[in-house]
């Protein structure tokens, strides 16, 4: 094939498979070693091309990240030539000389499902127009490269995928029905392109405040939403972490942050004030900030601060300004220790998943002699008696 008249689609020339390699030999290797690394199976060289246009950036998959979905008529009609000039390979119509490369299996398949359901839904296009369109709406919904691969990300210089995300759903986590349901509203809020508020969820520990942000992730992934956890140290890397996210305006970012308190001789809150509101920059509007923390005001307070002897001219000063970084959080979900009887049915819904029921009797007995000798009533708690007691059989 003469692969040169390409115009957006021209990187696929770099790869030595589609433009520079002439020995049929080396052109099945090549494939077949992609086909190990990536999961590609079938013909060779139509999954590795669909693979390289999900993921390699180009100017189509780029304008509709940056403008939100959008693309001009003209761009439209240019990657439709480009589809065009590829059209035989999508159609199966270009075979190797090696008949391993035809209707290759490899070890393991890509497990990934934004490929898997690109892959599904080209199988019966038929014309460049509809393949066209099938890539236009892959990229409006999931992005391409890394932010079409990965849910969750962290942040080193640059957006780095979190290969194994925990892949826990809203309906594992028991109880706290009104817990989810605003989280749920807030997040379908932001995801439609609606008002929506930065989160702070307050409680006690092993509630499942983070478990119920990663849950969200898995829920809206395919609606485009996506997790950014950063550390405290890196809450002064706010402006360039936002801007990087800038880039992405067809995807919605939660930058999350777990276990979030501060001292008081800790400055790095005054980043976080900053970015949520007050800075010069607007926050981006495809980005949120969901926290998690022990403390209702995330800074430390102690019975000193109210004291009238407290040694600062004006108090008030020095007390709004503890609480005003919790007052940016539009919406704070409080998640509270479960009753006996909540942390009982905790522990039984999370057997019965697991094919066991015990008698209420067993239960109650087994269930709280674990809690006494453990941290306290909550659902870590109870996760770590099911391991224990699953162990034990």
């Amino acid at each position: 094939m003469n692969l040169q008249g390409l115009i957006v689609c021209r990187n696929l020339l770099n790869e030595e498979v589609f433009g520079g390699i002439a020995d049929r030999f080396e052109i099945s290797a090549r494939l077949v070693e992609k086909a190990e690394q990536i999961g590609l199976s079938g013909n060779l060289y139509r999954a590795y091309l669909i693979y390289l246009l999900a993921h390699e950036p180009n100017l189509i998959s780029t304008s509709i990240e940056q403008r939100g979905g959008k693309i001009g008529d003209n761009l439209r009609e240019i990657f439709k030539h480009d589809i065009e000039i590829l059209l035989p390979i999508f159609r199966g119509e270009v075979l190797g000389d090696t008949k391993f490369i035809n209707g290759y299996e490899p070890t393991v398949k890509n497990k990934n499902e934004s490929f898997i359901e690109l892959n599904r839904r080209l199988e019966n296009v038929g014309d460049a127009a509809e393949i066209t369109y099938t890539f236009m709406e892959h990229y409006k919904r999931y992005g391409y490269g890394d932010i079409a691969t990965y849910r969750a990300f962290r942040w080193d210089k640059n957006l780095i995928g979190v290969r194994h995300f925990e892949s826990i759903l809203l309906n594992d986590l028991i109880g706290y029905a009104h817990q989810k349901e605003l989280l749920i509203g807030n997040t379908t809020a932001f995801i439609d392109g609606k008002p929506a508020n930065n989160v702070l969820l307050v409680g006690a520990r092993g509630t499942g405040k983070s478990s119920s942000v990663k849950a969200l992730v898995n829920e809206f992934y395919s609606s485009g939403l996506r997790l950014v956890q950063i550390t405290k140290p890196q809450l002064k890397n706010l402006p360039e972490i936002m801007e990087a996210l800038r880039k992405f305006l067809s995807k919605h970012f939660i930058i999350f942050m777990d276990d979030l308190s501060f001292e008081e001789s800790e400055a790095e809150y005054k980043y976080l004030k900053s970015a949520i509101e007050g800075g010069v920059e607007s926050r981006p509007e495809n980005v949120l900030i969901y926290a998690t923390s022990n403390r209702r005001h995330l800074i430390r307070e102690t019975w000193r601060d109210r004291s009238e002897e407290h040694e600062e001219i004006y108090r008030d000063d020095s007390t709004n300004e503890t609480i005003s970084l919790s007052d940016r959080f539009g919406l704070i979900i409080h998640y509270y220790s479960p009753t006996q009887a909540e942390y009982l049915e905790i522990i039984r819904s999370m057997l019965k998943k697991n094919g066991i029921e015990l008698d209420e009797e067993n239960l109650r007995l087994e269930g709280l002699r674990w809690e006494m000798t453990h941290s306290g009533r909550n659902g870590r708690t109870a996760q770590q008696f099911v391991n224990h007691f699953l162990g034990q059989r």
